[in-house]
């Protein structure tokens, strides 16, 4: 069965027992007739530096202040989508997993996180990846989730990202030292245990009725997006195209950014067409649950989040 709902508990606890989280951890939403999940997770710590390594420091520490965030690290969100088109149930990224050597307890809580919501691992007719790094595939790596899917799971991502991945260049890359090592080792896991799942596309392929994902580059050379349509409404789930920085400064390159220049194209275009339709956007790293609309704003962009509707 899977559950589309935005509560956090089945049922209300007695006043004597702690609840799980404290916090949210899913947000459930309709596009027309497409229902969406967006789960939580968890956060990824990262340096600052990360998000714009190609700007001044002075400007840098400004748009800190500004947000009144912290200099040296703060956390990224992680956010997944699951999607259910028709018959099909669709998982739109899989998290970081739980790797014990990554030493990130708040992290990798997407397979609990989709239990607790009712989904079970088997009803999950199709995968979407929006690129290969370790925190969009690792949930499909964690102990015990390779029995509990389905054998004709289909894995959709671009054939360009697979072909990066045999032999991965780093060099225009900003990353905290460990970082690449850890990421060609979960790329080179995912697809020992997954290459015969997986169904490559070159620019786009509809992977349901109304759900519909494309090929970017940038962030990676395979980076996609996912559009969801349904009954006149879209929404745009936007992988690592877009970070939380990026509205006021999309010419910023993120640490992660494999050619920044295009990534920084392919930031700006994405937002302006985001801007003129009014269409909804969710992004891997914006915070939970990340679901607002594009405005132009002069030279730049601004994040409007939408109202939680309870």
């Amino acid at each position: 069965m899977l559950a589309l709902d935005n509560t956090l508990y089945p049922a209300p606890a007695p006043v004597s027992v702690a609840p799980a989280e404290l916090v949210p951890s899913r947000y459930a939403l309709k596009v027309g007739d497409i229902d969406v999940l967006v789960v939580s997770d968890g956060v990824l710590p990262l340096p600052t530096k990360m998000l714009a390594h190609n700007a001044e420091q002075t400007a840098r520490t400004a748009w800190l202040d500004g947000m009144f965030l912290p200099q040296d690290a703060f956390d990224w969100a992680l956010n997944v989508l699951v999607a259910r088109s028709g018959d099909r149930n669709i998982l739109i990224d899989a998290g970081l997993g739980l790797d014990p050597d990554l030493q990130l307890p708040r992290a990798g809580q997407l397979i609990r996180r989709l239990e607790a919501a009712g989904i079970d691992l088997a009803s999950i007719t199709d995968v979407v990846l929006t690129h290969m790094h370790m925190d969009h595939i690792g949930g499909l790596l964690v102990d015990g989730v390779k029995d509990r899917l389905r054998p004709d799971l289909r894995i959709h991502v671009a054939a360009a990202e697979v072909k990066f991945w045999a032999s991965p260049d780093f060099t225009r890359t900003a990353m905290p030292p460990g970082f690449p090592d850890a990421l060609r080792a979960t790329a080179h896991h995912f697809m020992q245990e997954y290459g015969s799942y997986l169904q490559t596309f070159e620019a786009e392929h509809e992977v349901a009725p109304g759900v519909l994902v494309r090929r970017t580059g940038g962030h990676t050379p395979g980076h996609s997006v996912v559009r969801l349509a349904s009954g006149g409404e879209g929404l745009t789930f936007a992988g690592d195209a877009v970070f939380a920085v990026g509205f006021d400064h999309p010419d910023w390159h993120n640490g992660f950014e494999h050619d920044p220049e295009e990534s920084a194209r392919v930031r700006i275009g994405l937002l302006r067409e985001l801007a003129a339709t009014g269409e909804l956007l969710v992004a891997t790293h914006l915070p939970f649950p990340s679901v607002g609309r594009v405005a132009v704003d002069g030279d730049a962009f601004r994040w409007v989040p939408v109202f939680w509707d309870y």
